[in-house]
């Protein structure tokens, strides 16, 4: 089943690398991406857990200026921050390639750029509408801070660079936690559902910072796009349904913050 093969649960690399690298590597990429930033998110949601007030009334921006005021040194930061975010993911094809795979074999190609961009808007669509339901339901009802998706200056390069910013964690977060990890966790001997598990719960928890609703729908999230994985065998459709959302979400509120009664505000 080509869902299977996704996965290659089982197979070792042509150069017989050992269990014990395999596990340390697996180990060291996630330290140096996603990992750390679930520990980071949970320190964070500690901090908005102990702070006064209630989560829905703190903020948690994703976009935000590091330079406010000096604009191309702000741009600087950010294109400096989207391009050093993608090493962890040049890492993973290093890593693959040795054993004689590349990005390909968790399909990260362009051998099916339309029928990657048909699925991804597909499953965008369906989880999009449902996402942001559940998080002002989340929000409402205490257990959310409010997501504030970008807090840019508005400068000509604001939009080209959220496109960027979303595009760099679709791929990120895509070929990482689910093409890279389940191929890992898959030669490790993990079963099926361990791995599933594992690589929803690291997806939840790097999102805990935004709340107990981000880790929960993101975790969901994670659940859905481990099994269109197994179906499909391709991170393709997955990385371009991401983007789509995120695109949206930043892109959208910078154009509806402010002008729409719906859509919280810090």
């Amino acid at each position: 089943m080509q869902a299977q093969a996704g996965d290659a649960a089982g197979s070792f690399p042509r150069e017989a690398v050992s269990r014990r690298t395999l596990r340390s590597e697996t180990v060291l990429v996630l330290a140096l991406s996603l990992g750390a930033s679930g520990v980071s998110a949970l320190i964070s949601f500690i901090g908005s857990l102990t702070k006064p007030g209630g989560l829905k009334d703190q903020a948690a921006t994703l976009n935000g200026s590091f330079a406010p005021g000096r604009p191309w040194l702000d741009l600087a930061w950010q294109l400096f921050g989207i391009a050093t975010a993608l090493v962890p993911v040049a890492l993973v094809a290093h890593l693959l390639m040795r054993e004689r795979a590349g990005l390909s074999s968790i399909g990260f190609d362009r051998s099916r750029p339309w029928s990657d961009i048909g699925r991804g808007a597909l499953v965008a669509a369906g989880i999009g509408s449902a996402g942001l339901a559940f998080y002002l339901l989340a929000r409402a009802t205490g257990f959310n801070l409010t997501v504030v998706p970008e807090a840019l200056p508005e400068v000509w390069w604001k939009y080209p660079v959220l496109i960027l910013s979303a595009i760099q964690n679709s791929v990120v977060e895509e070929v990482i936690v689910v093409g890279y990890l389940l191929r890992r966790l898959g030669q490790l001997g993990w079963s099926p559902m361990a791995a599933l598990v594992a690589s929803s719960v690291l997806r939840g928890s790097y999102h805990l910072y935004q709340g107990i609703g981000g880790f929960i729908g993101n975790m969901v999230m994670g659940v859905v796009f481990v099994l269109l994985y197994r179906r499909w065998g391709r991170v393709g459709p997955l990385v371009a349904a991401h983007a789509l959302l995120d695109i949206v979400a930043f892109v959208g509120y910078g154009l509806l913050s402010g002008r729409v009664d719906w859509l919280p505000t810090p």
